[in-house]
C-alpha cells in the first residue's frame, strides 16, 4: 500500500491511523518491524510526515491456514458468536503451532471447526496462556475482530484475573509488582526479572486465603509479559505452586504442571460495546492439590 501525504507536522502512527484501517497499536508494530518506508527508508515512531512523503506499507508474509492440520480435539467453547469466541483452555494444551509443534494444539482444534482471523501460523490467537496455565482465553473469528481485541488489550481495555497457589504466606493483603521482564541469558527457556533487553511487567495481587507455608491469591495483569506471573511470583520468593521451571513440583503431579489458572475475563464486545464478562472453576487436578494443602 502507498499513500502520498496531504498534510505536515503529524506524526506518521496517527497519520497513518487516521488514512487507514490499521489501528495507531498496529502501525507502531510495523514500524518496529521496519515494514513501513518513507520515501524508501526506514522510519521511527516519532517521525513527523512532510507535505509529499510516499509512505510505504509492507506486511508479513502470511501462511495460509491450509498449511495447519485440524485435530479433533475437544474443547470447551464458554461463549461464541460471529465475532469472537471465549475459551476454557484445559491445562496441558499447547495454544498455537511452533517449530517441534505443529499439530494438536489448540488452533488445530479450531480450524476446520470455526471461521478465524488470518495471522500466519496463530490464527484467531490475540493473547495466549502457557500451555500448563488453564482457564479462559479470547480468540478472533475475523481480522476486524483481531485488530480490535489485540489493541483493547494493550491499551488495558480487558481485565484478566488469575487464581495461583503459590508457596508460603504474604504479610500484605494486596500489593503490585513492578520489574521488567527479558529472556534469561543463562537459561534461554526461562524468563527472569532483568533490566537488559526486557520489557516492562506489572502483576497485581491480592489474598484470598491463607493456609501453612502456602497462599492463594488473585492476580491482576496490568501487562502480558511471557511466563509474568510465574516470573513475578519467583522474584518476590513466592513460587507458584507445581511449576517445573520456577518452583518446586509436587509428588504425582509433574504433568500437570503450574497452579495457575485464568477463572475470570471481562471486556467490552468489539462490534457492539457490549460488557461481557465470564469466570471459570480450576480443573479437578488443581482443587486436588489445593485440597491437600488445605489438609496439609
Amino acid at each position: 500500500m502507498e499513500i502520498k501525504v496531504d498534510e505536515s507536522g503529524i506524526r506518521i502512527d496517527k497519520y497513518l491511523s487516521l488514512k487507514t484501517e490499521y489501528s495507531r497499536n498496529k502501525i507502531q508494530k510495523l514500524i518496529d518491524k521496519e515494514l513501513i518506508h518513507v520515501n524508501g527508508r526506514v522510519i521511527y515512531n516519532n517521525y513527523k510526515v512532510e507535505l509529499g512523503d510516499l509512505i510505504e506499507i509492507l506486511e508479513l508474509p502470511i501462511e495460509p491456514l491450509d498449511n495447519l492440520e485440524p485435530s479433533d480435539i475437544p474443547l470447551d467453547i464458554v461463549y461464541e458468536d460471529d465475532d469472537l469466541i471465549v475459551i476454557n483452555k484445559a491445562s496441558g494444551m499447547v495454544v498455537h503451532p511452533a517449530p517441534g509443534n505443529y499439530q494438536d494444539t489448540l488452533v488445530n482444534a479450531l480450524i476446520g471447526r470455526h471461521n478465524l482471523s488470518n495471522n500466519g501460523y496463530r490464527p484467531g490467537i490475540v493473547h495466549r496462556l502457557d500451555k500448563d496455565t488453564s482457564g479462559l482465553m479470547l480468540v478472533a473469528k475475523n481480522d476486524f475482530t483481531h485488530e480490535k481485541l489485540s489493541t483493547m488489550i494493550g491499551e488495558k481495555q480487558v481485565e484478566r484475573h488469575y487464581l495461583a497457589l503459590v508457596e508460603g504466606t504474604f504479610n500484605n493483603e494486596t500489593g503490585t509488582i513492578d520489574a521488567p521482564i527479558g529472556r534469561d541469558s543463562k537459561y534461554r527457556e526461562k524468563m527472569t526479572v532483568t533490566s537488559i533487553n526486557s520489557k516492562n511487567a506489572i502483576t497485581h495481587f491480592k489474598v484470598l486465603e491463607r493456609f501453612n507455608n502456602y497462599t492463594l491469591i488473585e492476580c491482576i495483569l496490568e501487562t502480558g509479559r511471557t511466563h509474568q506471573i510465574r516470573v513475578h511470583m519467583k522474584y518476590i520468593n513466592h513460587p507458584i505452586v507445581n511449576d517445573p521451571i520456577y518452583g518446586k513440583v509436587v509428588s504425582g503431579y509433574l504433568e500437570f504442571g503450574q497452579l495457575l489458572h485464568s477463572k475470570k475475563i471481562k471486556f467490552k464486545h468489539p462490534r457492539t460495546g457490549q460488557v461481557l464478562e465470564f469466570e471459570v472453576m480450576p480443573p479437578q487436578e488443581f482443587m486436588d492439590i489445593l485440597n491437600w494443602v488445605v489438609n496439609d
